[in-house]
């Protein structure tokens, strides 16, 4: 039951006020016809929509089933129409680009109810207004009669309990408007049907009860309803009503596709930024990746280096800047003034004093150990490459020639015979050979992989396979198929007596007239070498002690047949085309699986078992590494010198009458020595016996002093794989290494200043990072681009507010069957949301239509790789960017929306 209590309205125009309603009174039956008469400007329409809660009463209340109204907000309005009120419109007010099904349930929609309840009740309700065969019809398809059939079906679809009806024949024909008012009068057998019109015939042959305004006043009530007042109304909230956001989008959806060409112009000009900005992306990308595979190149070739022993160049470099700055300003200040005198210039000295300070010495083990450590800061870092460890193993590799003679493939077989001996009797750590650097180990990758696919990605093999086993290891050669000829000889694969027929003619500075020469494949895989470790140079004596073998050819054969572990070459590579990180230095390469065998080897000989069971005993000569005084150190060189063989203490007496500046020095010759060892052990013997104390200890400390456990092992080629040579640690980018850099930097300030780590960083020194260069650049153009989209976006708030102007009807008929102000923000805050995902799709999908054309342009015009490419991701950022902008340029526009009087939108046309 509703209670009409003294309501009064009155409108403001300008400063003229007209009263709408005065003092308007009466009571409506839950179920009656109740036909509202009077003349134009009577108050009738103004009286239906206070009653529907599409406008507000300046004072009085409207109670409804006890609830008065008087402190209703805008929700408990918006609940009251969705749930209590239906309305019929003399013009339909049907929203055009929805189909007839849809605008049925628009009502239920904002209810919140499930969609396959609603669409269930839509046709139930069609159906009993004879429209069943129409529900996917649209409007405009639909003559006038049944397009008010469906504005009755959408009033009645929600069970409202009062229908209100203004003017709901005054756009029909008589036929129809017959039609229309039985189907009223059926409608109010059930529930309160309240109509305004002017046409008096039909309201007094079907209403039942007459209500007459004039001036806003009720003059006639046929049938009033007189009840006792109620003073104990009370506000009481209605709920709220709900329209979720799908409908929203739906509503949207299907005005924007009512209008398919203004949506794809829209789009389109909303998309103009965001290509603008995919393609800036896509070729800073493309850029991008081309600088970091530069990057991993170069990070491959220059790793960051740490040696045992290393120069800290950033130290060096801040120095000489300290000192040219310094030596600017002196020669600002002051001049050497006096001209009669010569001035020394200490540049030099300082110089070589700043190199020889700047040597710094690691503890590689320590750092290893760090390195190891599952949670070491650094390792967040590292590259594909990984971190490489290197141990300084030291062993010969020998070849036989065609005509069977042994070659050692360092060259020193083809050693002018007017060098010095390499041999030395003074120091044990003196006797080691210098690496061979005709082979080097290949890189390594990470966990089982014995080759790093770096290697793999910059040589390919033209014949053979890869090492896979340790005594395995491949030749490599240049673009042309070409190795030095000097390797050839010194390999054995030519003859070695041709080798030093060209040598001689070099020393004799002859003519060459050299040959262009050739191996197959097959020939060069056939070759087998010998390595020989360095624990193998040793034997044991008659004394018990170990000595080293002598260098002659005979000794070196001897024991290379009967200890050098073959190797064969397993294939030969060559880089291939635009090769960027060769990191192969030698013409052959072996596998970490040689080098782990060898260390294993070396541990295991019998040389390295003797020392490490007597720590303490020098196993070369049998004497104390440490003397306890001077006595025992003379008791000890006497020991030393008694094993010398027959060339060493002829070299003993060479060098002491050297040093005492005889005039007759001894001289001698292996074959004298052969026919008769007294020629030379008398002499010795006589010179060791006129040797005084003070020479004796001076032997002492530079022959016998230096050995200790450890020089003894590393001499013998013990590598332990706790203490690397060198620790290269690869990075795949700039930004990566200089991470590293931190984190060593990091490990420098937790250990003493002694244990501090010095490294070699060259690809720092030699190149700068380009990426930061291209970033800033991609961040200016993109600066530039976005004022294209500020604009877009600008264009869509404007595009947006044309259509809450052109829907203005809509939003009207949205207000009065229960939407918020909310739900039409929300009904246009989803057209732009549609517009900028249709924007950013279209954008992102010519950036992607365009990527080819300007792939085939950057190719001819740069002539490298650099491939543009969007990124999924960056594809959905810009979509996300475009709805986003979009968005907020239709916030404004969807305010004013909302705020708009319902009453006066239905009004609009």
């Amino acid at each position: 039951m509703h209670q009409i209590e003294k309501i009064t309205k009155s409108y403001h125009t300008g400063g003229f006020k007209q009263k709408a309603l005065d003092n308007v009174t009466f009571n409506l039956r839950d179920n009656e016809f109740v036909s509202i008469l009077g003349h134009s400007g009577s108050g009738k329409t103004t009286l239906l929509n206070i009653i529907g809660g599409l406008d507000r009463y300046d004072s009085g209340d409207i109670i409804i089933n006890g609830i008065s109204t008087k402190n209703y907000k805008d929700k408990d309005w918006d609940s009251y129409r969705n749930h209590s009120v239906g309305f019929v419109f003399q013009s339909y007010n049907l929203i055009p680009h929805q189909s007839v099904l849809s605008n049925v349930e628009l009502a239920l929609t904002i209810s919140g109810i499930s969609a396959k309840l609603r669409k269930q009740k839509a046709i139930k309700a069609l159906e009993e207004v004879g429209l069943k065969d129409h529900i996917n019809k649209q409007p405009n398809h639909l003559s006038g009669g049944q397009m008010q059939r469906v504005a009755i079906a959408r009033a009645l679809v929600n069970e409202p309990d009062i229908l209100l009806a203004d003017e709901p024949t005054g756009a029909l024909d008589t036929q129809t408007s017959l039609q229309i008012m039985n189907l009223l009068k059926n409608v109010a057998k059930k529930r309160l049907v309240v109509m305004v019109t002017h046409n008096a015939e039909l309201a007094h042959q079907y209403s039942n009860r007459i209500i007459e305004l004039q001036d806003g006043k009720v003059i006639s009530d046929t049938h009033p309803l007189a009840i006792e007042e109620n003073k104990n109304s009370k506000h009481e909230s209605m709920g709220k009503s709900s329209m979720s956001f799908l409908t929203a989008l739906s509503l949207s959806f299907n005005n924007l596709n009512a209008k398919k060409a203004r949506t794809f112009l829209t789009a389109f000009a909303g998309s103009i930024g965001i290509i603008g900005i995919a393609l800036i992306l896509s070729l800073s990308t493309g850029v991008n990746n081309y600088i970091d595979n530069v990057q991993e190149e170069t990070m491959s070739a220059y790793p960051i280096t740490i040696e045992q022993e290393s120069v800290d160049f950033s130290q060096l470099m801040s120095a000489r800047r300290a000192e040219t700055s310094t030596k600017e300003t002196e020669d600002t200040d002051s001049k050497n003034e006096n001209l009669d005198v010569i001035y020394s210039n200490n540049e030099s000295l300082e110089q070589m004093s700043e190199f020889n300070s700047s040597f710094r010495q690691n503890n590689l083990t320590a750092f290893k150990k760090y390195l190891d450590q599952d949670d070491n800061e650094l390792s967040n870092y590292v590259g594909k490459n990984g971190i490489v460890y290197s141990y300084a193993i030291n062993f010969d590799l020998f070849a036989y020639d065609e005509n069977e003679r042994l070659i050692n493939t360092d060259g020193s077989s083809f050693e002018s015979v007017n060098r010095q001996p390499r041999t030395n009797f003074s120091s044990p750590s003196n006797s080691f050979n210098q690496p061979n650097t005709k082979i080097s180990e290949l890189l390594p990758g990470q966990g089982e992989q014995v080759i790093s696919p770096v290697v793999k990605d910059n040589y390919h093999l033209i014949d053979g396979k890869w090492p896979e086993k340790y005594n395995e290891m491949v030749l490599v050669v240049n673009e042309a198929n070409e190795i030095s000829l000097s390797d050839f000889y010194e390999f054995g694969m030519l003859p070695a007596k041709d080798y030093e027929k060209i040598l001689n003619q070099i020393e004799n500075d002859e003519e060459l007239l050299l040959e262009k020469k050739t191996l197959r494949f097959k020939d060069l895989r056939n070759q087998t070498f010998y390595l020989l470790p360095r624990s193998d140079y040793y034997e044991k004596n008659a004394r018990g002690n170990y000595q080293k073998l002598t260098d002659d050819p005979l000794t070196i054969e001897k024991v290379v047949k009967e200890k050098a572990i073959p190797i064969k070459i397993s294939g030969i590579i060559q880089p291939v085309d635009n090769a960027k990180t060769l990191t192969i230095r030698t013409p052959l390469a072996y596998t970490r699986k040689l080098r782990n065998f060898l260390m294993a080897y070396v541990n295991q000989s019998d040389i390295v078992q003797a020392q490490k069971k007597q720590p303490k005993t020098n196993v070369l000569n049998g004497l104390a590494f440490e003397a306890a005084n001077d006595r025992e150190k003379i008791e000890d060189v006497y020991h030393y010198l008694e094993d010398f063989t027959l060339s060493q203490q002829a070299e003993f007496i060479k060098q002491i009458q050297a040093k005492q500046q005889s005039l007759e020095p001894f001289a001698t010759t292996e074959p004298n020595l052969a026919d008769n060892p007294a020629n030379i052990a008398d002499p010795f013997n006589q010179v060791v016996k006129d040797l005084d104390d003070s020479s004796l200890l001076e032997i002492y400390d530079s022959s016998i002093a230096p050995a200790s456990y450890d020089t003894n092992l590393k001499e013998f080629g013990v590598v332990s794989t706790e203490n690397p040579s060198a620790i290269s640690i690869y990075a795949d980018d700039f930004a990566d290494k200089e991470a590293i850099s931190d984190a060593i930097e990091a490990y420098n300030q937790t250990v003493s200043e002694k244990e501090k780590i010095t490294y070699s960083d060259f690809a720092g020194l030699i190149m700068s990072s380009v990426s930061e260069i291209m970033n800033v650049i991609t961040y200016v153009l993109i600066a530039f681009v976005s004022v294209s989209l500020l604009v877009s976006s600008i264009m869509i708030g404007i595009i947006t507010y044309i259509s809450v102007l052109e829907r203005t009807k809509e939003i009207g008929i949205l207000r009065a069957i229960g939407a918020s102000k909310r739900n039409i923000s929300t009904v246009f805050n989803a057209e732009t949301i549609i517009i900028g995902l249709f924007s950013g799709l279209l954008g992102i999908g010519f950036t992607y239509l365009l990527h080819t054309p300007l792939n085939n342009l950057l190719l001819h015009l740069l002539e490298e790789d650099v491939t543009v490419s969007l990124s999924f991701k960056n594809a959905l950022i810009l979509i996300g960017l475009s709805i986003l902008l979009s968005f907020i340029a239709g916030l404004i526009p969807s305010k004013q929306a909302s705020r708009k009087n319902p009453v006066e939108a239905l009004r609009s046309e």
